[in-house]
């Protein structure tokens, strides 16, 4: 598998400088922003639909560093009930997915997105338990009425334009385990995958592992991202795995965010990296930092230097012992 970074962390530096640095650094891919939440600071993308000469030379300066685009990505909420965000949201997903088939990039990375308790809501409803009922009842019009026919015409866009659709099972979204991200592509399209990221697996309490394999087992592991997160039991005991601290509460959360192998193992990374092999999964393992105790170039050599310890990087051998 490649080595690979999510470059909003070098957000700060030009094009050009971005993928000098990368490439320094030993790794293979980048996976860039187009706007939403990760900004668009390393892809103008209005510019580079509309100039192919700028799209042949945007490609050229990563081609010629021996590197690739691994996916674009634009993370927003198409379905909330700020219009205004839906709507920005919306755009920038269609203007990635033309993007991406325009340039050869097999993947755009994105939320769920996340509705409203009804038609005139004012802010996205996320259910987290079954009852009391009104709870369940808001999920099964959440999903029948905008979560899957929104996905069933964007996995058609998709499909038009040769591309895969990686979406983050993150929480605050409905599609945040590997049944609700199984159950959405079933309904819709198989061009809808998983960008996996194991940070947000641990919190819920999912084995990573056995998240890749019941997902990479129906093929639905399109984008795999690197991040980290420590559990601290101590404070999940005061304020359980569901902590609305702010993130920046870092002594008192329950969990926070961590560079590769600061949270976990390398153990744990590498069987991983395993299981990614062995059912399938042969594409890239993308950092991404949002370590809050590291800066970001400690936190990225960190990320850099365990997953490189635990990659498997080369083709297997035939097996002449079997």
């Amino acid at each position: 598998m490649k080595l690979g970074v999510f470059t909003v962390l070098f957000a700060e530096k030009k094009f050009e400088e971005m993928l000098d640095h990368v490439k320094a650094s030993g790794l293979d891919a980048v996976e860039i922003g187009t706007g939403g939440y990760p900004g668009d600071a390393h892809c103008k993308i209005d510019e580079l639909l509309a100039d192919p000469d700028q799209r042949a030379q945007y490609l050229q300066a990563v081609e010629e560093r021996g590197l690739t685009i691994s996916a674009f990505s634009c993370h927003g909420n198409p379905l909330t009930p700020d219009k205004s965000f839906a709507k920005e949201s919306d755009e920038v997903l269609r203007k990635t997915i033309e993007l991406a088939g325009l340039t050869g990039v097999p993947v755009v990375n994105c939320f769920s997105g996340t509705p409203g308790d009804h038609e005139n809501a004012k802010a996205p409803n996320w259910p987290v338990a079954p009852w009391p009922n009104e709870y369940a009842d808001v999920l099964t019009w959440q999903w029948e009425e905008k979560l899957v026919p929104y996905w069933k015409e964007i996995g058609a866009l998709a499909d038009k334009h040769g591309v895969k659709i990686g979406i983050e099972l993150h929480a605050g979204f409905l599609v945040h385990t590997p049944y609700t991200m199984l159950k959405l592509r079933e309904q819709t399209s198989p061009a809808i995958g998983a960008n996996l990221d194991p940070s947000h697996l641990w919190w819920q309490g999912i084995d990573p592992v056995a998240a890749i394999k019941i997902l990479a087992k129906e093929n639905a592991i399109h984008h795999f991202h690197a991040k980290d997160t420590y559990i601290d039991q101590d404070n999940v005991n005061m304020y359980g795995l569901t902590d609305m601290q702010p993130y920046g509460n870092i002594q008192t959360r329950a969990w926070n965010f961590r560079s590769v192998g600061c949270g976990h193992s390398l153990e744990e990374w590498s069987n991983m990296i395993s299981a990614l092999r062995t059912f399938g999964y042969d594409y890239v393992i993308s950092i991404e930092h949002e370590d809050p105790i590291m800066s970001i170039d400690e936190g990225f050599k960190r990320a850099v230097d365990n997953l490189q310890a635990v990659n498997i990087k080369e083709s297997p051998t035939d097996m002449w012992w079997a």
